[in-house]
């Protein structure tokens, strides 16, 4: 064969071969149907993901554009001295218009990390935005100083919180035990209900009888504090009767929580303090030592509610 018949002949070839492979290509080649679009966001999801749990209050020292921040950077376990702080806004300048709650416009809650010490004050506010007050705490250790507080410009309330030392020699108490009485001023307060529903009821009694003419304070028969050991979340309580020491609690996780109720009686604010339990978390072995707000007189443990 000359050049040229070979040279025919190769195309030929080539020409046979690509038919062939296109030929294959129709009978076998990917599959030309388009992916259906994913949904807006729906490859950053997880199809088990679930909404993100609410944190509870007094974790954070800011939150939703809102600071915390100390003016005092210690407590005294002397004299009264000055305590102040200020609440920063989104703009970064100190807060001066809040709404109510509580018949306040900010309620301040000190407690050691040990849980004892509890206190519940109310500061004044300066026309800069500085709050204050004459403040001491009984012993040396380091506290955590929660505001709670609704600022005008927001929708809800906060609290944050920040710890602040009362420098000294610091001795740890134990948490009492749970109980469901507490003993205050020749006063007996019953705690009834349960952490795991969130539904809380107190009962008073003085000498064997029950004291049924409470006077109101901040806008309800009596306020709750409900603390989390651990970490001192400030768990979300609100009243639920006008007629009765009822309150509803927002429980985040199982665990021993410290409550704190304080009622008006004769003119005089009391701070009852409970420990309690959910199901199926047991406490150490109760304290052999000092314990925080055991069976003491009212002021004895520095309880004051100005």
């Amino acid at each position: 064969m000359n050049t040229t018949g070979r040279l025919s002949a190769y195309a030929i070839g080539l020409i046979l071969i690509f038919g062939v492979a296109a030929g294959a290509g129709r009978v076998i080649g990917p599959d030309q149907t388009p992916t259906p679009a994913s949904p807006h966001g729906a490859a950053h999801a997880s199809p088990d993901a679930a909404a993100p749990e609410r944190v509870p209050g007094g974790l954070q020292i800011a939150q939703d554009g809102y600071r915390l921040s100390p003016v005092t950077t210690r407590l005294s376990t002397g004299a009264a001295q000055r305590f102040a702080f200020r609440v920063l806004g989104p703009d970064g300048e100190p807060v001066t218009e809040y709404t109510e709650n509580h018949d306040k416009d900010l309620h301040l809650i000190l407690v050691r990390r040990d849980m004892s010490g509890y206190r519940h004050v109310h500061p004044t506010i300066s026309g800069d935005g500085t709050w204050e007050i004459p403040l001491r705490v009984d012993t040396p250790g380091q506290y955590r100083v929660l505001a709670d507080f609704q600022p005008a410009a927001a929708a809800s309330s906060l609290t944050l919180g920040v710890d602040v030392p009362a420098p000294g020699d610091y001795q740890p108490v134990t948490l009492p035990p749970a109980a469901t009485t507490a003993e205050v001023d020749g006063y007996t307060v019953a705690l009834g209900g349960d952490l795991e529903s969130g539904a809380l009821g107190f009962t008073v009694s003085r000498d064997g009888k029950p004291v049924t003419d409470l006077e109101p304070y901040l806008g309800a028969l009596g306020h709750l504090v409900v603390l989390r050991e651990g970490d001192l979340a400030y768990l979300h309580v609100h009243p639920t009767s006008e007629t009765a020491l009822a309150f509803a609690a927002e429980v985040p996780s199982a665990g021993v929580y410290r409550l704190h109720l304080d009622f008006q009686h004769g003119g005089t604010v009391r701070t009852a303090e409970f420990t309690a339990t959910t199901a199926g978390v047991t406490q150490p072995p109760a304290p052999t030592g000092p314990a925080p707000g055991a069976s003491a007189s009212h002021g004895a443990d520095g309880h004051t509610h100005d």
